[in-house]
């Protein structure tokens, strides 16, 4: 059984950055993030594979990076550059492939909440 811890998250104005981490109990292939906007469907926003394999949603390329410590099996999503429409639930998710439907996912985190102001 895999459970997953968030922290970070919270308010910041368009343009600003913020950090999120998770940390994993248990062993798993890989870790990433999901977001759900209000009255919006869960999407895949980043994961990375044990190997250090890194995947990015569109919406996200060039703005986010995902990484990972391997110590501490703790990963990380940098968001830089956050737009209003980044605002949402994020959650942490593990050993899924990024595209995946969140119903085939069984390792969730609790979430936490992004807001971006104009």
């Amino acid at each position: 059984q895999v459970q997953l811890v968030e922290s970070g998250g919270g308010s910041v104005q368009a343009g600003g950055s913020l950090r999120l981490s998770c940390t994993a109990s248990g062993n798993t292939y890989s870790l990433g993030w999901f977001r759900q906007a209000h009255g919006k469907e869960r999407e895949g926003v980043a994961s990375i594979d044990s190997d250090g394999t890194t995947t990015y949603a569109d919406s996200v390329k060039g703005r986010f990076t995902i990484s990972k410590d391997n110590a501490k099996n703790t990963v990380y999503l940098q968001m830089n550059n956050l737009k209003p429409e980044d605002s949402a639930m994020y959650y942490c998710a593990a050993d899924f492939v990024l595209g995946w439907s969140p119903d085939l996912i069984n390792y969730w985190g609790q979430g936490t909440q992004v807001t971006v102001s104009s």
